[in-house]
């Protein structure tokens, strides 16, 4: 009776200390949600989920704020099937999270006429508070350890890396689910392969159901596979090598069943079912292939990470990539307009990460030398150290800088949370141990971390690390105390995301005048299409200028194309302006 008694009380304290690393994740998540300005893929995912598309926005003419707009705002008749058109011929993404959002973007009245923000941002922020009891299960299944999965769950939830994508309207939070899920059914593969035994076919037929999820999410979670791949192969090579060890004949046949002597005996091995995984999630990836090379945007749309380097260049990815490693766990307000604040906030991440690294490294260490989890410390450490071995192939071999996005690094986030939830576990257990020439004890340590990472997750809420890559806000404000005459903003457009640039500073005039209850005169847009030829951008231009009546300011933001003659009609700003982040601007006053 008392066992049970103390079972029931450890499992209620146990659902207690879990809800409270929800509740926290969630209030993070939520914090400030809309507060900060959507940037240009945000306003893909907008357009997209409504069922609308940006190809109705006139080029090449003079635009107001409210026709720029248009594309935000909800149509009663657009439904899953114009997401699908739209979203098939004008981006490069598969189309769940689109379909999720469209739905539920519906349940949120509309602000100033336009989708709300927080209602869009909302889902990915609830997708993100769900991973926090999925990486406690994954964790629990993987070192059966209620002390580990509740380290890793309140790391998940105050993850700076993981809040800054909650707190955005991408796909990210949602395939960072089926990356946990995935990992789940390569844990139980593992000990199968460990022990040699079948893999029970509800896993099997779960993985490949998981993994044709998580591909229809995000392209990218194919990376995702591939450092499953990896894990996989590496566990072949150690078993084939255990068995050549101990002289048996027939080792290699049992691990590749593909072998010309394969024969229905082998199904008793777990090779045999997952290759059928292999086999199943090769074809649900292939369902995707004509989607992807039918689409002409896709090109386009990731020339930001493709190009040559020269110089210097060829160390940024290294940097790119350790400042997103660092920031899985801690992130000061290193993007603070105060000079002193990044300096401060440097040095303290500098001397955390000295003091914290070997810490956590000696707890990978501790559980590696044991036997019951070496194995799974193998397979975490080999998904890491496997997608980094994948991101620097792509960077360096094929010049495409996957390190230029963080948001990227969520193919392989899940593993790093387990890793330092265990390695976190070990400090809490054995107090003496991390005792050092700091003078700090192994549960003080735990301690210090997760209010490091506290720290740093109310940074990115207050939008002081991970500061988003437009600031719109801060563009129009200098718009209003700069020119006191009407405006035409232009810019040279190529797809969607251009449009998108403009659509931040039109939201932003839009929202201010509703909050001060003004009906003062709104900037016009130009976005002057361009091809291969810059030079009909400029002629676009040259043709706006000369019907405008004067006096007028033109902004050229973003404008990369050579300026037309009517400019040299127009003075130049003298006095320097401040720079605003995303956009790149020249003003010029024509006057009568």
């Amino acid at each position: 009776m008392n066992v049970i008694i103390k079972t029931q009380n450890s499992k209620l304290k146990t659902l207690l200390l879990l809800a409270i690393w929800l509740l926290i994740g969630v209030g993070l998540r939520l914090t400030n949600l809309s507060a900060k300005p959507p940037w240009t893929d945000e306003f893909s995912t907008l357009v997209f989920s409504l069922g609308n598309s940006f190809l109705p926005v006139p080029l090449d003419q003079p635009i107001s704020v409210d026709v720029l707009l248009q594309p935000l705002q909800p149509q009663p008749t657009s439904g899953i099937q114009d997401v699908w058109k739209h979203l098939s011929t004008e981006s490069n993404h598969p189309p769940l999270y689109f379909f999720l959002t469209h739905l539920w973007m519906r349940l949120f009245p509309t602000h100033e006429g336009l989708v709300s923000l927080w209602g869009a941002r909302s889902l990915a922020a609830f997708f993100g508070a769900a991973s926090i009891p999925a990486i406690y299960a994954l964790t629990g299944l993987a070192f059966r350890s209620r002390l580990v999965s509740h380290l890793a769950a309140a790391m998940m939830a105050i993850s700076p890396y993981g809040i800054f994508l909650a707190q955005e309207a991408r796909h990210y939070t949602l395939a960072i689910l089926w990356v946990i899920a995935s990992f789940a059914c390569l844990v139980i593969a593992s000990r199968h392969i460990q022990n040699n035994t079948p893999i029970p076919i509800k896993i099997a037929l779960s993985w490949v159901v998981i993994n044709a999820i998580g591909i229809a999410t995000h392209y990218f979670f194919t990376l995702t596979l591939c450092c499953e791949a990896l894990v996989l192969l590496f566990l072949a090579w150690r078993q084939w090598r255990r068995k050549t060890r101990e002289g048996g004949r027939g080792g290699a046949k049992d691990i590749f069943p593909h072998s010309p002597t394969l024969s229905l005996s082998h199904s008793h091995t777990p090779w045999f079912r997952i290759y059928a995984v292999a086999v199943g999630t090769f074809v649900a990836a292939l369902i995707w292939l004509p989607v992807f090379l039918h689409n002409s945007y896709g090109g386009k749309l990731t020339e930001w990470i493709q190009g040559p380097r020269t110089g210097m260049a060829w160390l940024n990815p290294i940097f790119q990539a350790l400042a997103a490693w660092i920031t899985m766990i801690s992130l000061l307000p290193v993007e603070a307009s105060q000079l002193a604040v990044v300096i401060v906030s440097g040095l303290v991440m500098l001397i955390f990460f000295i003091w914290a690294v070997p810490i956590l490294v000696r707890g990978i260490k501790v559980y590696f030398k044991q036997p019951q989890t070496r194995l799974m410390v193998q397979v975490f450490a080999g998904l890491v150290v496997g997608a980094i071995v994948l991101f620097f192939i792509f960077t360096y071999f094929f010049g495409i800088d996957l390190t230029r996005g963080a948001r990227y690094n969520f193919v392989y986030f899940p593993a790093v949370i387990v890793l330092v939830g265990a390695s976190l576990a070990v400090c809490w257990r054995h107090p003496i141990l991390e005792k050092g020439r700091w003078g700090i004890n192994g549960k003080k340590a735990v301690i210090i971390i997760l209010l490091m990472g506290l720290a740093s997750a109310i940074t990115v809420v207050c939008n002081l690390g991970y500061q988003k890559y437009y600031r719109p806000d801060l563009f129009v404000k200098l718009i209003e105390q700069t020119s006191h005459v009407p405006v035409l903003i232009a810019t040279t457009q190529k797809t969607h995301v251009q449009i998108g640039e403009m659509m931040g500073i039109a939201r932003e005039y839009k929202i201010q005048n509703s909050i001060q209850n003004s009906k003062s005169t709104s900037p016009l847009f130009l976005l002057a299409h361009q091809d291969e030829d810059a030079s009909i951008s400029t002629v676009a231009l040259q043709n706006t200028l000369k019907m405008l009546p004067r006096p007028f300011d033109l902004w050229l933001v973003n404008f990369y194309a050579p300026q037309p003659e009517e400019v040299k009609n127009c003075v130049m700003q003298a006095k320097s302006l401040p720079f605003v982040d995303g956009y790149e601007y020249k003003l010029y006053h024509c006057g009568d």
